[in-house]
């Protein structure tokens, strides 16, 4: 009796090795702590609650960091996996993550690459994109139509404005086929900013799954504490009211 084929796995990646100098303060923001947690602490929360999902859970750390742990202390069940490899750029760090994963992962099987400083993604989001791609053949990114109006710029001058019908913002995770990704990383270069463009530039066409406006990189000093009031709205939606006598 001939078996079925073994649907292909899926693991996260999260890229943990930036310095986040637009951020200000000191040390590296994914450390910052946010609602009583690191930014990054969020971030891996978020993925661990997709259960039996996920097949693993890795991240890409800089070989001299000495935060990480400290940050996040209970990392490193049988499914999490620390890779001291972070490279110059992003672009470096996912590369060299995604040849460690190797060593567990096939390159048939689906990778999420997630920012670490995207710390408000949500299980909803990530099964969101899962859902959309897992059987597409060449997988996706969540994004998020431009709200605004968008306006090119020239010497502190509008320019002109653009067409925004079919204007999107990339966010994170983004999905692909390991053994895909590799291969599109490594002829794109440290230039690309994130995983779809490398895919792009291949000729492919990753799907736009919808995102959410919530699901925004920290990225600047103001962002922190919008993040930090997000956080603490979840957690007063979510806990239960104590009853009155």
């Amino acid at each position: 009796m001939m078996t079925a084929p073994q649907k292909p796995r899926i693991f996260a990646l999260i890229p943990c090795a930036g310095n986040g100098s637009r951020a200000g303060g000191d040390g590296p923001k994914q450390y910052r702590v946010l609602h009583g947690k690191a930014m990054v602490g969020h971030t891996i929360e978020a993925f661990r609650a997709m259960g039996g999902l996920l097949d693993g859970l890795y991240v890409v750390i800089s070989a001299d960091d000495g935060n990480f742990m400290v940050a996040c202390p209970d990392f490193g069940t049988v499914s999490e996996v620390l890779i001291k490899q972070g490279g110059a750029s992003r672009a470096a760090s996912v590369l060299n993550g995604l040849k460690a994963m190797l060593g567990h992962a096939a390159v048939d099987d689906w990778v999420l690459v997630h920012d670490a400083a995207r710390c408000l993604i949500t299980p909803t989001l990530i099964r969101s994109l899962i859902d959309a791609c897992r059987d597409d053949a060449v997988g996706g990114l969540l994004a998020q139509q431009l709200p605004d109006t968008l306006k090119s710029g020239a010497l502190g001058r509008v320019a002109s404005t653009i067409d925004r019908s079919d204007k999107w913002l990339a966010q994170t995770p983004q999905m692909f086929r390991i053994g895909a990704l590799i291969d599109a990383l490594k002829a794109a270069g440290d230039a690309v900013t994130d995983e779809s463009s490398a895919i792009e530039a291949r000729g492919q066409a990753p799907r736009l799954v919808p995102g959410s406006a919530q699901n925004f990189k920290v990225t600047y000093p103001e962002d922190f504490a919008l993040a930090e009031a997000i956080l603490a709205n979840r957690e007063a939606y979510t806990t239960p009211r104590k009853s009155t006598p």
